[in-house]
């Protein structure tokens, strides 16, 4: 795929930093703006730049952004290719190829493209049935979208695509024709997306909805928590529309209670109960839901116990800046979890913030159990699904831990 722009103007050749040159070679996928030491002209956003390293010979090429401290996404390293429509769908067959055999037919809701991790930097893919949602984090995916478009169009099946796109660029999206929600290819949608995950049925709000509209990347923490829940009783805290619920719900659990600020989220959440009516087990566990801020009701609602509590909230940490205030709130609110649990209970604590390794999380999350003065049995740690896999370091941003309270 070589745009208008890429044929017209003479290759972007920008030479970089030896700090820069190293973590390219490790495979790191961005340039900063402050590791160009020098250029044959001014880029424009979206066409491809030439790196080259300290002794003039080709290093990498990548999608220029002339308005991002990243400056170039890197697409590839190492030997000069040559970027045109062939290699890009040789790169979509081998993202494809990685998921070949990960999900059978009970599972139609899963990451096709996982942004860098996967070559296609600040690009995702997501699949809801026979909805494909694709979500756009960069500017430099504007100048080629309808070649992109055209690519995923006749490279994965699909009945309909639906454009997503990161705040911070949907104005400069509109310039394109573009707009947050929008159906690019395909049939209308007036209602919620029906998925399949394991067997359980899912709405996604694709047009509107958090992310690409529902959390693909906390299945396997919901498989598990599903092996968990036999006979016990389930909090649910930042339940969003109930993944963990459900999972929970079909486990064996006698009842679970969602904690959400949102009305929005919770009335989803009853609708993905109702999809899942013929199953005995959802039919036969209680489901409450209680619109309320967590860190307030786990504070004033000291009588509730319960056998197994769930904490998977929002980013704490949207920023560097935030990160240590974001490990005090972790460790706050694992505390204030962890005495609403009964004897034998189990926590479940999960980050999705960036800015905070796995490393600070899981040390926040011990340092709260502790401080309990009970004593417990620590079961497991898990980070990234197979289709969410992260290939670097700033990609990491998933982590979970298990704790079982005796």
């Amino acid at each position: 795929m070589i745009s208008v722009a890429d044929r017209e103007k003479t290759p972007l050749r920008l030479r970089v930093s030896a700090t820069a040159e190293t973590l390219i070679r490790n495979g790191h996928p961005w340039l900063y703006e402050n590791s160009i030491r020098s250029a044959n002209r001014a880029g424009t956003t979206g066409e491809l730049a030439v790196l080259y390293d300290r002794n003039d010979k080709f290093l990498a090429i990548g999608l220029h952004d002339a308005n991002s401290p990243i400056r170039v996404r890197i697409v590839h390293a190492g030997k000069p290719v040559r970027i045109d429509s062939e290699w890009w769908r040789e790169r979509l067959s081998a993202t494809l190829a990685k998921r070949a055999g990960l999900f059978d037919e009970l599972t139609t809701g899963f990451r096709c493209i996982n942004g860098e991790s996967d070559g296609w930097p600040g690009l995702v893919l997501d699949r809801y049935d026979n909805t494909l949602v694709l979500k756009i984090y960069s500017e430099v995916w504007f100048s080629r979208f309808k070649e992109i478009l055209q690519l995923i169009q006749s490279g994965v099946d699909n009945e309909r695509i639906v454009l997503r796109l990161s705040r911070n660029i949907q104005r400069t999206a509109e310039k394109h024709h573009l707009r947050d929600g929008q159906i690019v290819h395909g049939k209308p949608l007036s209602e919620a997306v029906i998925f399949l995950e394991t067997g359980l049925r899912f709405e996604a709000d694709v047009l509107r909805g958090q992310k690409t509209g529902f959390f693909l990347d906390q299945r396997e923490n919901r498989k598990i928590v599903e092996t968990l829940v036999a006979g016990k009783t389930v909090l649910n805290a930042f339940s969003f529309s109930g993944g963990f619920s459900l999972y929970a719900a079909r486990g064996g659990a006698v009842s679970v209670t969602d904690l959400d600020i949102s009305a929005h989220a919770l009335e989803s959440a009853k609708r993905n109960f109702v999809l899942n009516s013929a199953n005995a087990s959802v039919v036969r566990c209680h489901h409450e839901t209680i619109q309320t801020d967590v860190f307030d009701w786990l504070q004033k609602n000291e009588e509730r116990e319960f056998g197994l509590i769930i904490l998977d909230p929002p980013s704490l940490a949207k920023r560097e800046t935030e990160r240590k205030d974001a490990i005090v709130a972790y460790e706050k609110l694992v505390g204030g979890g962890i005495a609403h649990l009964k004897r034998n209970g189990t926590l479940v604590a999960a980050s999705c913030s960036a800015h905070v390794s796995a490393d600070e999380f899981f040390q926040a999350v011990r340092t709260a159990a502790r401080k309990s003065g009970r004593n417990f049995k620590e079961l497991r740690t898990t980070q990234h699904a197979l289709d969410h896999a992260a290939t670097f370091k700033e990609a990491e941003y998933l982590k979970c831990i298990y704790l079982t309270f005796l």
